[in-house]
């Protein structure tokens, strides 16, 4: 079976939607402020665009704030002109996952199963405020799986009639400038994925 490639199948999807002079509104569920800025720079002049960001299993509270503000800081410094939507991010519901989890690794199937959490809440969003399609910026990370998040996000699609943007973010050096950005807007880069058994893992790791 081949490998799809997501980030071609984006580029075809914005090459035809350019050549109808087509702007669509897009709901880009965001993970974090240096995940975003690449992100935004690829969709920006293609999509009339909103930031949801929607991450209930990132703890302690303060870093889910303090991620909050780093997305803020990233649309000032980049000039987006679109919404920035910041949710309660209620733990709640992230426990079912959580259970999961506890008993898994980074990269198991309960991160699969965060990954759909995050991306069907965020459908759900789409469909409600009539956006016409709904993508996440969490391929941009080398450690995440894009093939999953694609697979997610077609499931999705055909649930809640919304389109899913496939995309592989981190193609074309995108985790690359994400970090430049990141430096070149002065913002916080965390260390762990958001859990805190990811960030239990990045401690252990760190002895």
């Amino acid at each position: 079976m081949n490998k799809i490639n997501y980030n071609k199948v984006m580029e075809d999807i914005i090459k035809k939607l350019d050549e109808n002079g087509e702007k669509p509104r897009l709901l880009l569920q965001v993970c974090c402020g240096p995940c975003s800025t690449q992100v935004i720079e690829r969709l920006r002049d293609h999509f009339d665009m909103d930031l949801y960001f929607y991450n209930p299993m990132i703890y302690p509270r303060e870093e889910l704030d303090k991620r909050a503000e780093n997305l803020k800081k990233v649309a000032e410094k980049s000039h987006f002109e679109g919404k920035v939507i910041i949710p309660a991010n209620d733990m709640k519901d992230f426990y079912e996952v959580s259970q999961k989890r506890k008993d898994d690794k980074e990269f198991g199937e309960a991160c699969y199963d965060c990954y759909k959490l995050r991306l069907a809440e965020t459908a759900r969003l789409a469909k409600e405020k009539s956006y016409d399609y709904f993508t996440t910026s969490l391929s941009i990370s080398p450690y995440k799986n894009a093939q999953w998040l694609n697979e997610i996000g077609e499931e999705l699609e055909k649930e809640y009639g919304v389109k899913y943007l496939f995309a592989d973010f981190k193609k074309r050096d995108g985790y690359k400038k994400s970090i430049e950005l990141s430096k070149e807007y002065g913002i916080y880069r965390q260390e762990y994925c958001g859990c805190i058994f990811s960030k239990k893992e990045m401690e252990e790791n760190n002895c």
